[in-house]
């Protein structure tokens, strides 16, 4: 903006228009304005069903404010706007101007539905902490009254300006909010990174898919129980993945290959996972997969939806087509796909601050931590206690907003 010319008497002001909402009214302020060479120090406008609320921050010369108020006002009034104008002093303006520097964060919640008492209760945290709010904006589309969803999904991102006294008792408590009042929460720094992440890895089982792929391979063969108490050890971070992994294979020998095609096309695919991709496909993401799971299902969900990477555990066929209860290679557990994370960023010539892992399982803690957004999907209490971002309320396509993405930008084929 220009600077403040103080060789001749100006006065700021904020004109605030409000009123039913129709195409067209801010060129015609622009017009009243630009014709007494007013200049704009800053300008915001919301919409919240079809009510219009216009703000105008105006510097002008104090002869002709007047004439801008007079103008502005039979405009409107013709419009059937209601107007207000409220004075400005330079001190004010300056110390709003010195906030600018300040940290910027960006809080989203969202769940099935958001009421006033967990909307409350953000807004409470938020104050706690020190933190002013910059705008609200709700990402998630308008629910019919008569008419709702099967399954509803409701999201408002804050911006925020300032410093949380206490970061780490800011997350505790998102935690707490997000447990008692089943919601979901994502608080990050508001960055050029946040808005440019490139690559996204997920897990496989549980969180690309509802279910184990192991265990339903065990339930082929008989052995269910036995491999269903060791997945469940593993993912609870009691076992070492590696040897969890290798005595669940052993239990496997002797099952016919050709169950796995047929395993593999009736996978129970999580809700929201369509979407999700086709979101992130048409925005130009790279997506990888890197599972403790097996291949051969990593490799059909590729071709399903296009994906870029598959790193899983291949397992070991003899010459009749049955496994032999080993597998090939390294293991991929919790730091090597950590490993992989990192080096498909570099493959990608991607910043690490620019790259996503969501998963549900302890084996995926290294990932997240590793990730600049690392999100626990419908995980397990410690990995949940352990990740900056979770979401437990709704499907897998919670993660567009915490990037930020609007239903209304979306194409109507991914909603």
């Amino acid at each position: 903006m220009d600077a403040i010319n103080n060789s001749t008497m100006e006065e700021l002001m904020l004109v605030r228009i409000t009123g039913v909402d129709r195409p067209g009214l801010i060129a015609e302020i622009m017009e009243i304005l630009s014709g007494h060479d007013v200049h704009i120090q800053d300008i915001g406008q919301a919409v919240i069903h079809s009510t219009l609320s216009l703000g105008i921050l105006i510097r002008v010369d104090e002869e002709r404010s007047g004439r801008v108020m007079k103008e502005l006002l039979f405009k409107t009034s013709e419009a059937g706007f209601n107007i207000k104008f409220s004075p400005v002093t330079m001190e004010e303006y300056e110390a709003w101007v010195s906030r600018q520097g300040k940290n910027r964060y960006i809080l989203t919640i969202l769940g099935r539905r958001l009421e006033a008492r967990q909307i409350g209760a953000v807004t409470d945290l938020i104050v706690s902490q020190g933190l002013n709010i910059d705008a609200v904006q709700r990402l998630s589309g308008r629910q019919s009254i008569q008419r709702p969803a099967e399954k509803t999904r409701a999201c408002i991102q804050f911006s925020l300006r300032g410093t949380p006294k206490d970061r780490e008792e800011m997350q505790a408590a998102l935690l707490r909010l997000s447990s008692d009042m089943a919601i979901d929460c994502s608080f990050q720094r508001d960055n050029m990174y946040r808005r440019m992440r490139r690559l996204i890895c997920f897990d496989m089982d549980s969180t690309l898919i509802q279910a184990e792929v192991i265990d339903e391979l065990a339930r082929r063969h008989g052995v269910y129980d036995q491999v269903a108490a060791i997945t469940e050890q593993a993912m609870r971070g009691e076992l070492d993945f590696k040897e969890s992994f290798t005595r669940r294979c052993q239990l496997l020998k002797g099952l016919d290959v050709s169950v796995m095609q047929d395993i593999a096309e009736n996978l129970p695919f999580t809700e929201g996972v369509d979407r999700l991709m086709y979101v992130l496909k048409s925005y130009g993401y790279k997506i990888a997969i890197l599972s403790g799971g097996f291949t051969y299902f990593g490799e059909y969900i590729r071709k399903k939806y296009g994906l870029d990477y598959v790193y899983a555990n291949e397992l070991e066929v003899d010459e009749t087509g049955h496994l032999t209860g080993n597998y090939l290679g390294e293991v991929v557990d919790g730091r090597r796909k950590a490993e992989l994370l990192r080096l498909i960023a570099q493959v990608e010539k991607v910043d690490m601050e620019q790259t996503i892992a969501v998963g549900d399982g302890a084996n995926d803690l290294p990932m997240l931590a590793a990730a600049g957004l690392g999100i626990a999907f419908h995980a397990k209490p410690r990995v949940v206690a352990n990740a900056r971002q979770s979401i437990n309320t709704i499907g897998l396509d919670g993660v567009l907003y915490f990037l930020g993405f609007k239903d209304s930008y979306l194409d109507d084929k991914a909603q």
